[in-house]
């Protein structure tokens, strides 16, 4: 079958290991189904694997991708939930320490044909598009654990989303802006700024920026150049949800102080559960918010998009269809 894989690691230049070619058909274990892929979407961590970052030599060649939405076994359309936990493990399955990625240990989505276990697909309703629907399991089911479970906002509340333009941060700001939330977004980049305003940001601000209010969250992908504003822009009592370092995961100054005497609280969130995900698809098929789509590709052109993303010429999510 068709499949755009990983065959081999470089840190220098990913791309060199990228294949598109053929790959063989999965076969489906016990208690597993296949999935038709109609659409697939990238995430950093496609570019990770292919610096061999969370990917070892040992599982190549790798069928890259997380997120898909296709058909099942039954011609139902489906949306692909990307953790796959230890056949044993019950409950949220972001805590079992045998979870795993698609791509990691088992092949990824992008490809003709993807098998998953039973549990690891969720109805697509006729609202969504495929292609709107495979940008949900990764960076948007992140950010709808951050905002909603981690973060535990509710209408009404105020929120900070930091480094305006990445995926779980654009994602944040649309569910945030759905859920009755007051979103405040911040980005080094003009351009970005004002798209963040057209997806549904109430205030925009550089970053570092002094803001006119004090938030009762942030959500914080970005880590050390950003971490000081998050914790000063916090009310007492405030929450600081952090998912990721991409600018780095060693700090200057932690802010101690400050996060003990306002009792501020730093909360770790990782990924999504399958429960969680039907709960956004939910969402979106009743407020008619949609994922901002960068652009889409056929998965044969699956090189440029990696390269967009790498270059960081991206606003919203990379599409591939089949």
């Amino acid at each position: 079958m068709f499949a755009v894989y990983a065959d081999s690691f470089s840190s220098d230049d990913p791309l060199s290991g990228l294949v598109v070619g053929e790959r063989p058909e999965p076969e489906a274990p016990d208690g597993w189904t296949t999935v038709t892929v109609k659409a697939a979407s990238l995430n950093h961590h496609d570019v990770w694997s292919l610096r061999g970052v969370g990917l070892k030599q040992e599982a190549l060649p790798m069928i890259l991708g997380c997120d898909a939405a296709g058909l099942d076994e039954d011609g139902n359309e489906v949306v692909v939930h990307a953790v796959v936990s230890d056949p044993s493990w019950s409950g949220d399955e972001t805590f079992d320490p045998k979870r795993s990625l698609l791509s990691e240990r088992h092949q990824g989505t992008f490809a003709d044909k993807v098998v998953v276990p039973r549990r690891n697909v969720v109805p697509k309703p006729a609202s969504l598009s495929f292609e709107e629907a495979a940008c949900l399991p990764t960076a948007w089911l992140t950010a709808y654990r951050m905002l909603f479970t981690r973060g535990d906002l509710t209408a009404g509340d105020t929120v900070l989303v930091q480094g305006a333009g990445g995926g779980v941060a654009t994602a944040a700001i649309i569910l945030g802006r759905a859920a009755g939330l007051r979103v405040l977004a911040t980005s080094r980049d003009e351009a970005k700024r004002a798209r963040a305003l057209e997806i549904g940001a109430h205030e925009v601000f550089e970053s570092g920026a002094r803001l006119p209010v004090k938030v009762d969250a942030v959500m914080e992908t970005v880590g050390r150049a950003t971490w000081s504003h998050s914790v000063r822009s916090l009310k007492p009592g405030g929450r600081l949800v952090i998912s990721g370092t991409t600018s780095g995961p060693q700090l200057d100054d932690a802010e101690l102080t400050r996060i003990f005497f306002l009792q501020l609280s730093v909360v770790g969130s990782t990924m999504g559960t399958r429960d969680e995900l039907a709960s956004l698809v939910s969402m979106l098929d009743a407020t008619g918010a949609r994922p901002l789509v960068d652009r889409v590709l056929p998965m044969e052109q699956a090189a440029e998009g990696f390269a967009a993303m790498i270059d960081g010429d991206v606003f919203g999510k990379v599409v591939l269809t089949r």
